[in-house]
């Protein structure tokens, strides 16, 4: 099964991301566009980020090898609805949102007997719409495919295929169990993050203008990853709820505890905790996934 031509259904960050890939690494892979904004594919039109900019969905992936859905995954099923019956027969669907239970059942739903072969890209930045993508965002992470029991396997290795040519490292996993990863990896720092930063803007007795002037490294960090899209994820939440809940219980748990710690004096503890968790910010650096430049290599 080859995939010679590529029909990308949203063109924020990582649609258009896809889009410049293909354009450097894979160049005779032909690409179609649709984004529901008038205005993003006005741009992206601009930005010539497809080889056709088409007006609608079903247009798009009419000759498509490959689909890929790059849309909030609260609006997956209306996404696959709208191309069903003109999709080509033995073309393959994925996309590329962060939560996989949900949207493997809201694909199967909409496209039964499809070749539907759900992926989560896990890479990105805090920016969105067609300028924010770049052809090097992929390279070097990692994309994780969770094939339903009945995958098609030439689908699934060309899919395969598809992520590595992008420069991304592929790893197969069964949709719940990546849920609970990302869960703890992704979905429960944003959570923090949006909610320490939303406390501090509340606060009554520090004034805004005082949390953004003397915002120190750690601050600062939250806030990049708090301007991250908020229609996407609210929709993570929503449709990654079970898994959010289950790790948020935990976090809550561990927390309490570090608050006794804390209020008892107990350094012992506070002490074992930091230890453990610098490990792992090492453990992370030799993965690949960071690098050791101090205050992530910002300028001073």
């Amino acid at each position: 099964m080859r995939i010679e031509r590529v029909a990308i259904i949203g063109l924020g960050l990582l649609g258009s991301s896809i889009a410049l890939a293909l354009r450097e690494r894979a160049p005779g892979i032909a690409t179609s566009g649709f984004d529901a904004n008038p205005k993003v594919r006005a741009r992206a039109e601009e930005l010539e980020l497809v080889s056709e900019m088409c007006e609608s969905p079903a247009t798009a992936v009419a000759d498509a090898d490959l689909v890929v859905l790059c849309v909030p995954v609260g609006v997956m099923r209306d996404a696959a609805l709208a191309i069903a019956d003109a999709l080509p027969e033995g073309a393959i669907v994925s996309d590329v949102g962060s939560s996989k239970q949900s949207v493997a059942k809201a694909l199967a739903e909409a496209l039964p007997g499809r070749h539907v072969i759900p992926a989560h890209p896990v890479a990105g930045t805090e920016e969105s719409g067609p300028e924010a993508g770049f052809a090097t965002l992929f390279v070097g992470r990692w994309c994780i495919l969770t094939p339903p029991g009945d995958c098609d396997e030439e689908a699934l290795e060309a899919l395969s295929n598809f992520w590595a040519g992008l420069g991304a490292k592929v790893e197969i996993m069964d949709a719940a169990h990546h849920d609970l990863v990302l869960a703890v990896t992704s979905h429960i720092p944003h959570l923090i993050a949006f909610t320490i930063v939303g406390t501090a803007s509340d606060l009554e007795e520090v004034t805004r203008s005082e949390v953004i002037k003397y915002s120190a490294g750690g601050f600062r960090d939250f806030t990049r990853i708090a301007a991250s899209d908020p229609v996407m994820w609210r929709d993570v939440f929503l449709n990654n709820r079970e898994a959010v809940l289950e790790m948020l219980g935990r976090f809550t748990e561990d927390l309490t505890a570090l608050q006794r710690a804390i209020r008892s004096g107990d350094g012992e503890t506070l002490h074992d905790l930091f230890a453990r968790t610098r490990a792992i910010r090492r453990q992370v650096i030799e993965e690949g996934q960071d690098q050791s430049t101090p205050d992530f290599g910002r300028s001073h």
